[in-house]
């Protein structure tokens, strides 16, 4: 079950330069489950995504004739282990390398799978006088892991300019670990089957390059399970990979690190969403004063509701919902975030076309790939991509009334996120109650790039290159 957001054909993040057009005022109008939704300014629209995720496809030519160069072969030597080495959660050191403060671990070089993603052509020569950037193979990599309750998610990155880097591997696939979780308080054996053998693949991966710095974390299956701890010994045994389980402030900090590129200069306010398999994290950030380069530095209140696509699904079903089943998810979902003290912290700002709502999630990315009526899900369409409220509300309304069998059609849904979506939408409709935005921007993005961004500015690489101040 591979998960659509991989994110293995973008490979560099950075700044986003898309804009919504002037806005407009909306009219009172009555929500669909007996809500009052308030009025609300702005009009955003599908903006450009070059968020500086670009193709590997090497430079453009600019119409010149290509020049054919003999290419030399180079050789590889790869060295094999009979063991599997650990995989620590801070650093991955090169072979030969000994880490600071640690215990020496040893590294591992295997012949690459043939899935390995293959590094962009080189770059003509530059101009006289340009400055050179590194070849990419002498960058240092770091590496993220994400292992969610419905998802394990991996990225390897390079920095290239500064505040930005070039993913070089990626892997991403549906494991469904939080399964049972909600009846049981325990996670299940085969959910704990399908994540391991996910988690070989991307020990394989990492052990495969000399990664500087790695952060791997597990979130809310692990930290809410009783055998959550027990599982992750497994995991270190079979996989080579020590897990670390992260709080849910880190995790609300980590989403807002890996979607700063997303919030634009005259942005003064923003309330980011993350829903995940087994709980939602919601950070308000108030950009009114002094920008700072991190925007997790701007968090005036955050949330962390424990109820997520999976738990929610499970509680209320999820193949066959009707209209009241789904507003009584909205109303579970209500409830909880009625008892959230820090919830107005934003008040000031809701009728402010410089406020808007930021979801990273599946359910917002796959309520975008349905707006934009894909054929195959796109990552570079759909990141960054703006939605307006009327569409929003259209999107929801479809899904609502479609039922399992037309979901699984999809292409953007399909039939691995078919039995969730619908409580994905339900957890989106509570947000968009408390803090009505006219506009929605949707990030395909999140957690690891956080990560990576973290790791990348805290040991230096932007500064040391020259490339700026982090």
């Amino acid at each position: 079950m591979e998960d659509h957001e991989a994110g293995a054909g973008a490979p560099e993040v950075g700044m986003s330069r898309g804009s919504p057009p002037p806005s407009g005022q909306a009219s009172p109008s009555t929500g669909r489950y007996g809500r009052q939704v308030q009025p609300r300014s702005g009009n955003g629209q599908a903006g450009d995504t070059s968020h500086d995720y670009k193709g590997q496809n090497g430079p453009h030519q600019n119409g010149k004739p290509k020049k054919r160069r003999k290419r030399r072969r180079g050789r590889k030597v790869f060295a094999r282990d009979e063991t599997r080495p650990v995989i620590s959660g801070t650093s991955v050191p090169a072979a030969g390398e000994a880490p600071a403060a640690r215990p020496p671990q040893p590294a591992a070089s295997i012949a690459p799978p043939s899935s390995l993603a293959q590094l962009p052509p080189a770059s003509p020569r530059p101009e006289q006088g340009a400055r050179t950037p590194p070849p990419l193979q002498e960058l240092p990599v770091f590496a993220a892991l994400d292992l969610g309750t419905n998802n394990c998610r991996l990225l390897v990155a390079v920095p290239t300019r500064h505040g930005q880097f070039r993913v070089i591997d990626a892997f991403s696939r549906i494991v469904r670990l939080g399964e049972g979780l909600t009846a049981n308080g325990r996670l299940g054996e085969a959910a704990m089957d399908r994540a391991v053998e996910a988690l070989k693949i991307c020990g394989d991966k990492l052990r495969n390059r000399k990664v500087r710095k790695a952060r791997l974390i597990a979130t809310e299956a692990c930290r809410t399970a009783a055998n959550g701890v027990e599982f992750l010994e497994r995991v270190e045994r079979e996989a080579g990979l020590k897990l670390e389980i992260i709080d849910r402030q880190t995790e609300a900090r980590l989403a807002v690190s890996g979607c700063g590129s997303l919030v634009e200069r005259d942005t003064q306010g923003v309330v980011l969403f993350d829903i995940g398999g087994g709980s939602s994290e919601i950070a308000l950030i108030d950009l009114t004063g002094h920008r700072s380069p991190r925007l997790a530095n701007h968090i005036v209140s955050w949330t962390s509701l424990p109820v997520g696509v999976v738990s929610l699904a499970e509680r209320f079903g999820g193949r066959t919902v009707t209209r009241e089943i789904f507003g009584d998810m909205v109303e579970d979902v209500a409830i909880r975030l009625r008892a959230f003290d820090g919830r107005d912290r934003l008040s000031h700002l809701l009728s402010s076309p410089k406020f808007h709502l930021l979801g990273t999630s599946g359910t917002v990315t796959t309520l975008a790939g349905v707006h934009l009526d894909l054929e195959r899900y796109d990552r570079r369409r759909v990141d960054g991509l703006w939605m307006d409220r009327d569409s929003v509300d259209r999107m929801v309304e479809k899904l609502v009334g479609w039922d399992f069998q037309q979901r699984v059609a999809n292409p953007c849904i399909g039939a691995d996120r078919a039995d969730l979506v619908l409580a994905g939408c339900a957890i989106l409709e509570a947000i968009r109650a408390v803090w009505p935005s006219e506009r929605l921007r949707v990030a395909d993005r999140g957690l690891r790039e956080g990560i990576l961004s973290e790791l990348m500015a805290d040991d230096g690489v932007w500064r040391n290159s020259g490339r700026g101040r982090q």
